[in-house]
C-alpha cells in the first residue's frame, strides 16, 4: 500500500497566513477565531485545519516569521559602523516601534517564549545578531574612550532602551482604560516616541 503524501499549496497557505496576521494585528489572538482566519482568507474550516493543526500553531507561525524579519533588521542597524552611536539609536527605536505597531502581539510572544524556555535555557540567539552586538559594544566603548558619553555597562543603555520601546505595547491594555485612550491614539502616541526615546536617553549618556 503505497504511502499519501501531503501536498502543500504555498499558494494557499500564504494566503492563510496573511488573513491570520490582518486579524491577529486588528483584534489580538484571544478575540480571533478559526472561523473568522478562514473566511477572511476565503476558504473553508477543513482546509484551514488541514494547513494549520490549530490557531495557536498558526499564531506560532505567523510570530517566528516576524521575529525572523524583526531580528535581520536589528542586525543590519547594529552593524553599520559608519552610521553614529545617536543615529544609530534612532534607528534602532524606530525600528522596534514600527514593528510593534504593525504586530502589537510581538512583544507577548518573544516573553512568551522566553519564559517557556526557561531564562537563556533553550533561546537560540542568531549569529548575526551576536557579531552587530559586538559591533555595537565596540563602538559604545569607543565613544565611553572619548569621552563622548558617560561610561555606564552598555547593558544599562540596552535595558533603558528596550524598555521605553516595549513596555508601554505591552501595558497597552492598562494604559489605555486608565486614560480612556482609544488604538488610534496610542499609535500616535507611539510615534511621538519614536523622536523623545532617544532624547531621554541621549540625557541619560550625557557625561558628567
Amino acid at each position: 500500500m503505497k504511502r499519501k503524501i501531503k501536498v502543500v499549496d504555498s499558494t494557499t497557505e500564504e494566503k492563510i497566513k496573511e488573513a491570520a496576521r490582518r486579524l491577529f494585528t486588528q483584534k489580538g489572538f484571544e478575540a480571533v477565531k478559526t472561523r473568522d482566519i478562514a473566511a477572511e482568507a476565503g476558504i473553508n474550516l477543513a482546509l484551514l485545519n488541514y494547513y494549520f493543526r490549530s490557531k495557536q500553531k498558526l499564531f506560532d507561525v505567523i510570530m517566528m516569521e516576524n521575529v525572523r524579519q524583526f531580528v535581520q533588521g536589528v542586525a543590519v542597524i547594529l552593524s553599520d559602523v559608519d552610521v553614529p552611536l545617536y543615529a544609530k539609536m534612532e534607528k534602532l527605536v524606530g525600528h522596534y516601534i514600527d514593528m510593534l505597531c504593525a504586530t502589537p502581539d510581538l512583544a507577548f510572544f518573544i516573553f512568551n517564549q522566553m519564559r517557556i524556555a526557561g531564562h537563556n535555557d533553550g533561546i537560540t540567539i542568531p549569529p548575526e545578531i551576536l557579531a552587530a552586538r559586538e559591533m555595537m559594544q565596540k563602538q559604545i566603548s569607543a565613544e565611553m574612550a572619548a569621552g563622548r558619553i558617560a561610561k555606564v555597562d552598555p547593558l544599562h543603555l540596552m535595558a533603558n532602551l528596550l524598555g521605553l520601546v516595549v513596555f508601554p505595547f505591552i501595558a497597552s491594555p492598562l494604559l489605555k482604560a486608565r486614560r480612556n485612550i482609544t488604538d488610534k491614539k496610542f499609535m500616535e502616541l507611539m510615534q511621538e516616541r519614536k523622536k523623545l526615546i532617544p532624547i531621554w536617553i541621549s540625557a541619560m549618556l550625557k557625561p558628567g
